[in-house]
């Protein structure tokens, strides 16, 4: 319960962040902006980046490797583990990488003008759809069916089992738009910008 009290203050300083950015446009783009903020948010937007995707990379890794036990015990201690590195771990790295990478973007230009840049924070916000649409929901129904075990249970319910599995895809589904956004950080390729596609 403690968890799912983190996760939602962590949503809520996220939807502060995006209210304060609409209704305070000039004055949130003037603290990103500033040029001392630059080096530091580069830095800090790299290493959450990184951080990001391999906590996402070895979650999933860890998960499938819980299932190759064949262990009730062992599979319910992975996904808790997990889950509790996702509301304490994941959720802060979100709120940093969005900070940095708005203030990465505001000193590269104007974002929807940068192909690469633009592209990016779609695949980003893709993967956070991805995130709150699928992984949250699962994650709730999971805990709403490990509550209702049994200490004696020897086995998992099969509907446990199938969300458990279904947290694979759901989260290669928010992975790959981030291992795209990295390349593109990377390589920062001349691709048409996503304010060009409406044109």
């Amino acid at each position: 319960m403690k968890t799912n009290h983190v996760l939602i203050g962590f949503l809520a300083i996220m939807a502060g962040i995006i209210g304060f950015a609409v209704f305070f446009q000039e004055a949130f783009t003037a603290l990103l902006v500033h040029p001392a903020v630059y080096s530091h948010a580069r830095f800090i937007h790299i290493a959450a980046a990184t951080l990001f995707f391999a906590n996402a990379v070895a979650g999933m890794l860890w998960e499938q490797r819980s299932f190759a036990s064949g262990s009730k015990a062992v599979i319910l201690h992975t996904y808790n583990t997990v889950a509790l590195l996702d509301a304490l771990f994941s959720s802060p790295l979100i709120i940093i990488l969005l900070l940095a990478g708005l203030s990465l973007s505001f000193n590269w230009g104007e974002l929807w003008q940068v192909g690469w840049l633009s592209v990016s924070f779609l695949l980003f916000l893709l993967s956070g759809i991805f995130w709150v649409l699928g992984d949250i929901p699962t994650q709730y129904k999971i805990k709403q069916l490990i509550s209702g075990l049994k200490p004696g249970d020897q086995v998992l319910p099969d509907q446990l089992i199938r969300l458990l599995r279904l947290r694979w895809w759901i989260s290669m589904a928010g992975v790959l738009p981030l291992l795209a956004v990295f390349i593109l950080m990377v390589y920062k390729p001349e691709i048409p910008a996503v304010a060009d596609w409406f044109r």
